[in-house]
């Protein structure tokens, strides 16, 4: 698969005028970022790439801030060693270290993530990602059925497994994170994790204790039904992927609907991941 990178340079007052750029982005198919000094790189598959809608999603910001662009079309055979040359390893607290393949481990924490990055999205570095795994930290999932949607590298479901989870299914709808989340799961000697490619219909007719959804708003909302019929009575659900205004009231309004309950949510600039049972 090739992909389009789109460099962007931007001169921003406010941190989140840049990210509402990339929350627009993510939602007309871009699905990897890289934020810069002065600006961000975002990734789009060749094949999901429109310029007309493209220059329709920017049209709102350019009165907002001053940004420019330029794109480049990466043929597949590089597309490895680019993403490779960009991903470094992170800590999530002193808990957590989450590196690649090619990085020297650190035993002094207590988890380790291995992550082949590949083309597939969720290495930790992005905040939502980053609070998704604080969450998971925080809370039980010892003996836990849990369900991992728009699992990307399968980098939740991982660390779900790491913390005592006795079943997975980590679900995407791109081939290249279905491929990713089993390949990572063998380098983290995790058996228990059953990757599905496809969206809300492969959901497994099962009930889950646990939720992790860290997509979008637009596809949370649209699959917010069937996450609610897959959750058992008190379950828990983690939201991620969107911005504390205006998104979390909506999310939380349309989660009302199904009987999901707010709980509490973690901000890390304008991006949000929060907490619902039912």
């Amino acid at each position: 698969m090739n992909y389009y990178e789109l460099h962007f340079t931007t001169i921003t007052t406010e941190d989140y005028q840049q990210d509402l750029l990339i929350n627009a982005l993510g939602e007309i198919g871009f699905d990897t970022f890289e934020e810069l000094e002065f600006g961000f790189k975002a990734y789009i598959p060749e094949s999901d790439f429109n310029e007309d809608l493209l220059a329709d999603t920017l049209l709102p910001y350019k009165d907002m801030f001053t940004f420019s662009y330029e794109a480049t079309l990466i043929p597949q055979k590089n597309w490895n060693e680019v993403w490779e040359s960009n991903f470094e390893p992170i800590s999530i607290g002193d808990q957590v270290f989450v590196r690649a393949t090619f990085h020297e481990p650190r035993p002094e924490f207590k988890y380790e993530i291995v992550i082949d990055p590949k083309m597939a999205f969720g290495t930790g570095h992005h905040q939502t990602t980053a609070m998704m795994l604080q969450h998971i930290l925080e809370n039980d999932f010892t003996d836990k059925k849990v369900l991992d949607m728009g699992c990307g590298t399968g980098i939740l479901a991982i660390m779900a497994a790491k913390l005592g989870a006795a079943d997975i299914a980590a679900i995407d709808y791109d081939p290249v994170c279905y491929e990713s989340t089993i390949e990572n799961s063998q380098l983290n000697n995790i058996t228990n994790i059953q990757a599905l490619c496809g969206s809300k219909e492969v959901i497994p007719d099962e009930q889950y204790d646990i939720i992790l959804a860290n997509i979008n708003r637009n596809i949370l909302i649209d699959q917010m039904a069937r996450y609610a019929e897959a959750l058992k009575p008190d379950g828990e659900i983690y939201f991620s992927g969107f911005y504390e205004m205006p998104d979390l009231d909506i999310i939380t309004d349309e989660a009302r609907k199904y009987g999901l309950k707010y709980i509490s949510h973690k901000k890390d600039k304008e991006w949000v991941a929060a907490k619902f049972i039912k």
